[in-house]
């Protein structure tokens, strides 16, 4: 069999009345936002769009509310922006803003989704850590007197990350999965790249939210299942929308009999009906996200969303030829691949089989 598709009603079998008693109560507090939206996007009256702004922040107040009291019951759902000092809030608010701008352009979503996954490392990796620490000896480029060495001294995260497998969910997972990888290997004392799978899945965009297939194209995909038993796998997708891809590349490996030591999933962005779908479908996975958004549209995007967040880092695919991991890799340009040349490698020697 080359593929492997998981339905949306499964995931939906997955929720509890309590969860879609709380999807309803966001659903509707996001339907009295549309209505501002409106106002906002038509009105020429000062008064109707004063009135309009006052209710939206009114609105959003409601839902971010509604949203911790909600994954403060979920201790595998873990939010930055609920559950970090409120003097770090204002720097995660601030760069989902730009990401979600209409006028941020390619090579600045790039940027601060690098800087996303930066806090997001951090976030797992660094805050939560024990007392232990790394030393790290570095030779400075000074040579007078004599050759200069500096010493860090850094979280000691090694038992942590060393035992991870990088799982790309393809094709806007690629250079998130790169940048933590990257992260990975900074922190670690030994160096450490993080092996790849690679997984080639995609939602079928015909279907809505409530019939939509997920569909793991197994021949265009490239890992070995015997690679992950007993890793932590870690999966790094900008956006978390329905939760569907995740669940149908952990529910293929474990009909082929893996069992990972555990599943970490890092998104900039989580949809909180993805996020309550996955920690009720999966054994042993935890969600770290930058920013919850409230609701779903009907076509399964995030709302309000940043739209297309593979399109934005990676520019659109021509519909007749899409293009394979290494023309994306290529299409990055020299700065990318340089600086995350170790994790490149690492992909290509998957990819290629060498």
């Amino acid at each position: 069999m080359s593929k492997f598709v998981l339905k949306a009603s499964e995931l939906d079998g997955f929720l509890t009345e309590q969860d879609k008693s709380y999807l309803s109560r966001m659903d509707h507090l996001y339907g009295e936002a549309l209505q501002a939206f409106e106002i906002l996007s038509s009105s020429q009256n000062e008064a109707r769009l004063k009135a309009a702004k006052s209710r939206l922040i009114e609105l959003y107040t409601s839902m971010g509310k509604l949203m911790q009291e909600i994954t403060k019951q979920e201790p595998f759902i873990r939010v930055y922006s609920f559950v970090t000092p409120r003097e770090n809030h204002g720097q995660a608010s601030r760069l989902i803003a730009k990401l979600r701008d209409v006028r941020t352009q390619r090579q600045e979503f790039v940027y601060y989704m690098q800087r996303a996954y930066e806090m997001l490392f951090n976030f797992a990796y660094t805050e939560d850590t024990s007392t232990n620490k790394n030393y790290l000896i570095i030779r400075t480029p000074v040579t007078v007197p004599v050759q200069n060495y500096a010493v860090h001294k850094i979280p000691d995260v090694d038992e942590s990350i060393e035992n991870a497998v990088m799982c790309v969910m393809l094709r806007g997972a690629l250079l998130p999965s790169m940048i933590m990888s990257k992260e990975m290997q900074e922190y670690s004392s030994t160096g450490y790249v993080t092996p790849f799978a690679l997984f080639r899945i995609k939602r079928d965009e015909h279907k809505s939210e409530k019939d939509m297939e997920y569909i793991l194209d197994l021949e265009r995909s490239y890992f070995d299942p015997s690679l992950l038993a007993g890793k932590d796998l870690i999966f790094a997708d900008p956006m978390n929308a329905t939760g569907g891809s995740l669940v149908t590349v952990i529910k293929y490996l474990e009909r082929e009999g893996v069992v990972p030591k555990s599943i970490q999933f890092f998104n900039v962005i989580s949809a909180l009906k993805g996020a309550l779908r996955i920690v009720r479908a999966l054994n042993n996975v935890k969600i770290y996200t930058l920013w919850m958004d409230p609701v779903l549209n009907t076509a399964a995007y995030i709302l309000p969303g940043l739209g297309d967040a593979g399109d934005r880092l990676n520019g659109p695919d021509p519909e007749d030829s899409p293009r394979n991991i290494i023309q994306l890799i290529a299409d990055y340009g020299s700065n990318i691949a340089e600086l995350y040349r170790a994790q490149v490698r690492k992909i290509e020697r998957t990819v290629l089989g060498i």
